[in-house]
């Protein structure tokens, strides 16, 4: 008998496999996006990390090594101990052993870099020594300081002789001990190889050190050298005295070998021994400043000082300013992070909205296929699941690539944020479009409702949600008024909230606009007007989300652009206030006669306008000293207005037969001396004028104080009259050739270095990079909304001008009628953006101060950096949405035609 044979199932393919096979340029444009999304977002926190990290590093270097570096110092052993005991703590065994364990109480996040640190013993006091052939500048004799270092050899090189050595065991009755010196100590105090340097010792004959080495540090700039400068450069001393010529002394270092530190003990220097813990910038991390701080804070007076002295003497005791240096960066930081949180808020939404968009783009698409689904019985739950792994097959792949992307590309930053970034990336695209169809398809329907933007009124939810939105935007504009940048995450989301909620406003106005131009569109000559305001009004309502993403991009980039306008006005402002003019050259004496004209010869020179500058100039014969310019009024003139910096008419300050001079003051010297009155005023050389103030303003370009007067040249005597000042306008001035027109006499300044001084911080430049990177992503992904919603209805509006093809439409009516039909939107999303990104800045701008991303310190001398809107950032990525629009439109309309309207015809058919 045979075997029954099972009916066998017929296969059924996999849905997943199903559909990637059906559309597999769908899943290639959502991986490409996903991956742009996650490499965007995984790269975002790495960078910052990376140029806050710089700017920590930079900050820690500006503050030196003798402020950053801890110094853990203890006083010399107990005089009532044994000598051998004495001499046994000064030993570099025992400051090594207590070296060790010094290490081990700093906490973390504290890193030492234990290559620059350094442990030994050294002098408190610097006894004056008796050599005659050490120099005297004044007759005082020099000082030295007697210490004894670890690791001398690991950083110094021998130039001449050799390093010092201890041949027996030393003490405190050792007469004689050996040393090294710098090579800048030997220069400046004249020691040679083999020179002997007495020490005063009490109760005793001097120690007698013998110089044995030259030696060239290594690293000077290091901590090792750095942390106590005098080791490396000799100092003279100047002293408090009363007199023109107060005495002075040289004060060197003597670099004893660690072995002969005992014999400190016998000398009157009062021997102290030390632990230098340099920091390592290259292990501080920004992040860390709120750990870094306090663990700083627990070194000097806290547990870990507790710590340090048990291992060591309860009478060490620590000293830094590195808490300082923290301090400051940690102002700036503070200053800055804000702002960028601002850029990054607004960017993240609009990308959100555009992850959202493409699933409820899909959904749309498959609007039928879903709803066959559900009225045969499928599952809501069952079918979001299926359509969640259809996502997640394509993007998350994609999205590691992305993030594998991001990593590689920005090496430096914490990887935990990055990669909580681009997960969050994913996986709201993953669940874009189970959301959307979940809610689409919550009940079964044979056929899907019609829902055009012009007959589909707000639910009751909708309403709830845009005024709680309305209501957050209130409190976040509010508290970005009243506290600044610095307040909660909900003020960083202030322009975005102001953009979600002009975007709703217009979502609301738009089928009221619709209906308004109905009328007048229905009396135009043809059908192509009345037709595209039809198909514009037919518009689906899940439209919402591109409008959304343009709006909240173009508010962002809006902002975000005015930001980076502010902060470049910002610095352009105040390489003016601090130059003065394009360029200039400044002397203590009189500039030679030809210098104005080898100065007009340098390229990109426009103008050039000499000054008599004298700065010992006393008006009415007072006691106080008031700068005197002497200038040609109309250059001057010119340069004021040039530089917008109290300009002035020129005829007015003109010394033509003007006995007194007219001149222009500022207001404390007009409130000093009056403005009716003339008065004398006595020039350094004993010469005089008499002037009669004419002119009051702020400022003037040839000096930088509050207190000015300015004349006409030609009305000062002739010593008095000669330019020592050139102040130059013009584009691009060479540097290097103005420097060699007017000589080595004269200080030389231009503008565009100036400028350039101000974004030398990794801090500012760093932000200001990732601010542009945020808003040019964010323009790009409010572009990128427009092409989706424009092609998704690509296949529908290619059916339908092949169908008017065949009723007698026209190439070009075809055009005009897809451009008309986008152009609704598109209008609204630009004017609305624009208009929207002018009301976020005026709004905000009166809490928000660029003065920390654009300037170096609050010392500049511009004043306070605003937010004021800027044209450009307005107009240009509102034009770039009507540009977009309009092109995609004509492009498809050009398309179509070359296709033909029974291939258009046909394709619809099989769709």
């Amino acid at each position: 008998m045979g075997r029954r044979r099972e009916p066998v199932a017929p296969p059924v393919a996999p849905w997943v496999r199903t559909r990637l096979r059906a559309a597999p340029g769908a899943a290639a444009a959502l991986a490409l996006l996903v991956a742009l999304t996650a490499c965007l977002a995984g790269a975002y926190p790495r960078a910052v990390d990376r140029y806050e990290d710089a700017g920590l590093r930079r900050a820690l270097r500006q503050a030196r090594p003798e402020h950053t570096t801890v110094r853990l110092s203890a006083p010399q052993p107990d005089l009532g101990l044994p000598p051998g005991r004495r001499a046994a703590a000064l030993s570099p065994a025992a400051l090594e052993r207590q070296y060790t364990k010094v290490l081990g109480t700093i906490g973390e996040p504290l890193a030492v870099d234990r290559a620059q640190s350094a442990y030994g013993v050294a002098g408190t006091v610097t006894p004056a020594v008796p050599d005659p052939w050490l120099p005297r500048p004044t007759g005082l004799p020099a000082r030295v300081s007697l210490t004894a270092q670890s690791g001398l050899a690991a950083h110094a090189r021998v130039r001449t002789g050799r390093l010092p050595r201890a041949a027996r065991p030393v003490d405190a009755t050792t007469p004689e001990v050996e040393a090294a010196v710098t090579a800048a100590t030997a220069e400046s105090l004249r020691i040679e190889v083999g020179a002997v340097i007495h020490v005063p010792a009490p109760g005793r004959r001097p120690l007698a050190v013998r110089v044995t080495g030259i030696l060239v540090p290594r690293d000077p700039d290091g901590a090792y050298w750095s942390t106590v400068p005098l080791l490396r450069t000799p100092s003279l001393v100047t002293l408090p005295t009363p007199g023109p010529d107060p005495d002075r002394y040289w004060l060197g270092a003597l670099l004893l070998a660690p072995e002969a530190a005992p014999a400190l003990l016998g000398t009157g220097t009062d021997p102290a021994r030390y632990w230098h813990l340099a920091p390592d910038p290259r292990a501080l991390r920004a992040h860390d400043l709120d750990r870094l701080r306090p663990a700083v804070a627990a070194l000097e007076s806290g547990p870990a000082l507790q710590r340090a002295r048990a291992v060591t003497d309860q009478g060490a005791d620590v000293d830094t300013d590195l808490d300082e240096a923290l301090a400051a960066f940690s102002r700036l930081r503070s200053g800055i992070a804000p702002l960028v949180a601002v850029a990054a808020a607004g960017t993240a939404t609009v990308v959100a909205v555009v992850l959202l968009m493409t699933g409820g783009l899909a959904a749309d698409r498959r609007r039928a296929e879903l709803a066959l689904l559900r009225a045969r019985g499928a599952s809501l739950t069952g079918l979001a699941g299926r359509l969640l792994a259809e996502t997640a097959v394509v993007a998350v792949p994609a999205g590691a690539l992305g993030l594998a992307v991001a990593l590689l590309a920005v090496p430096a930053g914490r990887v935990a944020p990055a990669v909580a970034a681009a997960l969050a990336a994913t996986l709201t695209a993953c669940a874009a479009l189970p959301l959307r169809a979940a809610l689409a398809h919550r009940t079964v329907r044979l056929t899907a409702p019609r829902e055009d933007i012009a007959s589909v009124r707000p639910s009751r939810r909708r309403t709830v949600a845009e005024l709680t939105l309305l209501v957050l935007a209130a409190g976040a504009v509010a508290g970005l008024r009243r506290r600044g940048t610095t307040g909660d995450q909900l003020v960083a989301l202030a322009p975005v909230l102001v953009g979600v909620i002009a975007a709703l406003l217009l979502l609301r106005l738009h089928p009221l606009l619709l209906r308004r131009l109905s009328g007048p569109a229905g009396r135009l000559r043809g059908a192509v007007g009345h037709l595209a305001l039809a198909r514009a009004g037919r518009t689906r309502a899940s439209a919402v989300l591109p409008l959304l993403a343009l709006l909240t991009a173009l508010t962002t980039a809006a902002f975000g652009g005015s930001v980076l306008a502010g902060v470049a006005a910002a610095r352009d402002r105040a390489a003016v206030l601090a130059v003065g003019a394009d360029a200039r050259a400044d002397a203590s004496a009189p500039l030679p006669a030809a210098a104005p004209a080898r100065a007009r010869a340098v390229p990109g020179v426009r103008a050039v306008t000499p000054v008599a500058v004298s700065h010992q100039a006393r008006p009415a014969d007072g006691q106080d000293e008031v700068p005197l310019l002497g200038v040609e009024p109309r250059g001057y003139a010119r340069l004021t207005a040039h530089t917008a910096l109290g300009a002035f008419p020129s005829d007015r300050l003109a010394a033509v037969r003007a006995r007194p001079l007219p001149a222009l003051a500022s207001p404390s010297v007009a409130a000093a001396y009056g403005t009716r009155r003339p008065f004398p005023v006595r020039l350094a050389d004993g010469s005089a004028v008499t002037v009669r103030i004419a002119l009051v303003r702020d400022r003037t370009p040839a000096v930088h104080g509050a207190d000015f007067l300015v004349v006409d040249r030609a009305g000062l005597p002739a010593p008095a009259a000669r330019p020592t000042a050139l102040l130059l306008t013009g584009d691009r001035v060479d540097a290097g050739a103005l420097r060699h027109a007017v000589g080595t006499s004269a200080t030389v300044r231009v503008r565009a270095e100036e400028r350039a001084r101000y974004a030398d911080s990794p801090l500012q430049s760093g932000a200001e990079h990732v601010y542009t990177a945020a808003v040019a992503t964010g323009a790009g992904f409010a572009v990128l909304a427009l092409l989706l919603s424009l092609v998704s209805a690509a296949p529908e509006r290619a059916a339908l001008l092949a169908r008017l093809r065949t009723m007698g439409l026209t190439r070009a009516e075809s055009r005009r009628l897809l451009i008309l039909e986008s152009l609704p939107q598109a209008v609204l999303a630009a004017a609305g953006g624009a208009l929207t990104g002018w009301s976020a800045i005026t709004l905000l701008s009166p809490g928000i101060d660029l003065t920390a991303i654009a300037l170096p310190t609050a010392a500049s001398p511009a004043p306070t950096a605003g937010l004021r809107p800027d044209t450009w950032s307005l107009a240009l990525p509102a034009l770039a949405v009507l540009t977009a629009a309009v092109g995609v439109a004509a492009l498809q309309a050009w398309w179509t035609g070359r296709r033909g309207s029974v291939t258009e015809l046909r394709a619809g058919d099989g769709r």
